[in-house]
């Protein structure tokens, strides 16, 4: 905000003419001869809205910044009203945006509020499951099969994510899924609780989770949303994570058996989906070990492996998810690379003979 005094025919020697800069814009302002520097804070206050306590004026080249209590000092004493430079800037935050900023802070605690308190209700609920395990680690709540034995139990969304009805539709299509059903009552699957992930809290710049087994298929949690919570991802690539999860009721860590039972498992799922066929579309081969631990567009973790507890993972090497860090993103590469070769020899070889 620069100031001056009027000059020329048109000047009145009972005001003094003022241009005030604010935000990038001039603005004419008029103020009598003999008004002070408390009289144009004031003025300011009532012409942009800005609280006098939340006003600094900036007067250039003297005498410097001036702040609230402003002193009765007259203009004309204090501006050097004939000095060609002489500049005057407004610094302060109009009444009705500390409003809404008040709103916003406000809104933004209740939604925190509420969802720590979804937060602390699902800790609450993993902690009072007890579900029996059988021999073999796998969850069963009953000793008598019966069609209702091998399923999850328990679906639930996070209450605290947009249309958690949505994301409840979700959970229900993939338990009725006719080909994990049949997969999960052979190999004999009890699952308590199959819930959905919240991407924030399982993506950084080095990982992206796409699913976790916790405590060998107490829980499942599964990543339904994309990381802006705006839509769901592919429903078959989904599936296809849960077979992944699956197979972490047996096998906690990435070896050989786990990727058997993975594969296992993903052709069950496709064979006795009848509502496709049973088959892929294009016949193409579902299992890929390195497809499934790497993604093919950034190299981020796709699979949280097998959690015990709330941190630690088994099969994650020194890391505490599998493939992370440098050493563990190579070896993952280098074990894809290694599947790659291998199969494509065998099809070489089988196409020769």
């Amino acid at each position: 905000m620069s100031a001056q005094l009027a000059t020329g025919n048109m000047a009145d020697p009972t005001q003094l003419t003022l241009s005030i800069h604010h935000r990038g814009a001039t603005h004419p302002l008029i103020l009598p001869a003999d008004a002070t520097l408390q009289d144009l804070a004031t003025t300011l206050a009532s012409t942009f809205h800005v609280p006098l306590e939340n006003q600094k004026l900036l007067i250039a080249p003297k005498p410097g910044m001036q702040r609230a209590p402003f002193a009765p000092t007259p203009l004309s004493d204090l501006l050097p009203l004939d000095n060609p430079k002489l500049k005057i800037t407004l610094l302060g935050t109009p009444t009705s945006e500390i409003n809404s900023l008040n709103t916003q802070g406000l809104e933004t605690r209740r939604r925190e509020e509420k969802r720590a308190a979804a937060h602390a209700e699902a800790r609450a609920h993993s902690r009072t499951s007890t579900p029996t395990r059988s021999s073999s680690g796998i969850h069963t709540l009953s000793s008598t099969a019966n069609a209702n034995t091998y399923t999850f139990h328990a679906l639930k969304p996070l209450p605290y994510l947009p249309n958690p009805s949505r994301s409840l539709h979700f959970l229900t299509r993939l338990r009725d899924d006719p080909g994990i059903k049949a997969a999960m009552a052979k190999h004999r699957f009890s699952v308590p609780l199959l819930t959905e992930m919240d991407p924030a809290q399982h993506t950084t710049s080095e990982s992206r989770t796409l699913g976790l087994n916790r405590n060998k298929g107490e829980v499942i949690e599964l990543r339904l949303r994309t990381d802006a919570y705006d839509g769901y991802r592919d429903y078959r690539t989904i599936r296809r994570t849960l077979c992944h999860e699956l197979a972490h009721c047996v096998h906690s860590e990435h070896d050989r058996d786990f990727w058997d039972l993975t594969k296992q498992i993903e052709g069950e799922v496709e064979r006795g989906d009848y509502k496709s066929g049973g088959r892929m579309a294009g016949g193409d081969e579902f299992y890929n070990p390195g497809d499934w631990e790497v993604e093919r567009e950034g190299g981020h973790v796709c699979d949280g492996g097998g959690v015990v507890g709330s941190s630690q993972v088994l099969g994650g090497g020194r890391g505490d998810r599998v493939g992370g860090g440098a050493g563990g993103m190579r070896e993952v590469l280098a074990r894809a690379a290694e599947e790659r070769a291998r199969r494509a020899k065998e099809e070489k070889r089988d196409g020769s003979s």
